[in-house]
């Protein structure tokens, strides 16, 4: 058993907390650039064009790459040979706290959903916990600005929907959404397990990198195939038209009940944020 102190978990967490709003990951960044590339509506072209001054002033500056620096979503993977030292949640959210006041980053969340008063520091985390083989925690923070959050749906297809009710249900949550999100977005998809695990399934969707496709063959076709009708509804970057609506597709998937097909999408806008270290 490997025994891993409190602190530095807090001290993950706060570094994650800063880089993941400064800098864009290199996937989330090479598939604006090849999108610039490709789009050929010249007002969609200067939006990419502007997205990328965007991060790039960002991480030369050292400054938010969004002014909305989101809810702290923090998951962890903890290896079932290690014991963490100390209160597990309050080390979390110490890292969110000391990582937003450090670095300057906007305080976003509210106590209460209905009394609305501001925490001050961004905490609580939203916090995901796994257990994994090993004796290492994998700390991932990914910040979620609720322009996108709010854009994202779930629903309880049937089984006999099939894969044609599952396209139908997310081309629809992204058509819905249009320019709000500040496409292109990246669309999260979780089908199967319960109400609630479609919904986690959809927000992981959104830490694996873009350039990585499903390992399932079915599935990896599926995301090419709802990619491509995305991309054919012309809201384009920042809803001003064009092919570039999504920059991926992204499903994750998990067994379900004979009864039932839940389907999630967790819609993310082109600052994709997410960061990750191993203690």
């Amino acid at each position: 058993m490997r025994t891993i102190q409190s602190e530095a978990l807090t001290e993950a967490v706060k570094r994650l907390c800063i880089r993941a709003n400064i800098e864009l990951p290199e996937d989330v960044k090479s598939c604006i650039r090849v999108s610039l590339k490709q789009e050929d509506w010249p007002f969609a072209k200067g939006i990419l064009e502007k997205i990328e001054e965007n991060y790039l002033i960002a991480e030369k500056k050292q400054i938010p790459v969004c002014q909305d620096t989101g809810i702290a979503c923090v998951f962890l993977e903890i290896g079932q040979e290690a014991h963490i030292e100390g209160d597990l949640k309050s080390a979390v959210d110490e890292g969110v706290r000391q990582g937003y006041g450090e670095g300057r980053l906007r305080k976003s969340v509210v106590l209460d959903p209905l009394q609305r008063v501001n925490t001050k520091d961004n905490t609580p985390a939203m916090l995901y916990i796994d257990i994994v083989p090993g004796d290492k925690v994998t700390v991932t923070v990914a910040p979620k600005g609720f322009g996108s959050e709010n854009m994202s749906q779930i629903k309880m297809l049937k089984p006999s929907d099939g894969a044609d009710g599952v396209c139908e249900f997310v081309i629809k949550v992204v058509e819905d959404a249009g320019a709000n999100p500040c496409p292109p977005v990246v669309v999260g998809v979780g089908l199967g397990g319960t109400f609630d695990k479609a919904a986690y399934l959809a927000k992981k969707a959104l830490m694996r990198p873009l350039d990585a496709r499903s390992s399932i063959s079915y599935y990896r076709e599926l995301e090419e195939e709802l990619l491509q009708k995305i991309n054919r509804l012309g809201i384009g970057p920042q809803g001003f038209g064009g092919r570039t609506t999504a920059l991926a597709v992204n499903i994750e998937t998990l067994p379900t009940h004979i009864a039932g097909l839940p389907c999630a999408v967790n819609i993310n806008c082109h600052v994709t944020r997410h960061a990750s270290e191993v203690i």
